[in-house]
């Protein structure tokens, strides 16, 4: 691995199963370029955008036609995979604020620095390394 390790993800966090711990990554340039686990299943990566608990499409929008409420604070997700690589959505999903301070995206894999951080959400990831996977698996096949 390449680039610097982020703080965050070298927690071991009492109470996590082995498979909850948080991963080590490499941020490199815009992108973190190495998966975080596995390779995704881009299948129930749409299930987790699409599903509501999930709030990404709380946000975006895209070419979800069963879901007949979805955001428009943030970019549709059509075309996802033509406009970043999967290294630049991994970086996204992680912590959207290392890109931009003034995003409203959570940082969804990142547990230090973050305020207004809901108790139960305290010291955990909102997504696990294998849901970002499958995201990112999803999103990259969006080409138009």
């Amino acid at each position: 691995m390449s680039g610097p390790i982020l703080a965050g993800v070298l927690l071991a966090l009492p109470g996590f199963a082995a498979a909850d711990e948080l991963r080590r990554y490499a941020v490199v340039g815009d992108a973190i370029p190495e998966p975080l686990t596995a390779r995704g299943d881009a299948t129930r990566g749409r299930a987790l955008v699409v599903e509501r608990t999930s709030t990404c499409i709380l946000c975006h929008n895209g070419p979800f036609p069963e879901q007949k409420f979805q955001g428009d604070l943030a970019p549709n997700l059509a075309g996802s995979g033509s406009r970043w690589s999967e290294g630049q959505l991994r970086l996204r999903l992680v912590d959207a604020s290392s890109l931009n301070d003034a995003t409203i995206m959570p940082s969804y894999y990142r547990v230090d620095h973050l305020m207004r951080v809901g108790p139960a959400w305290r010291g955990k990831p909102i997504l696990s390394a294998e849901q970002i996977e499958d995201i990112v698996a999803y999103l990259v096949t969006l080409r138009e």
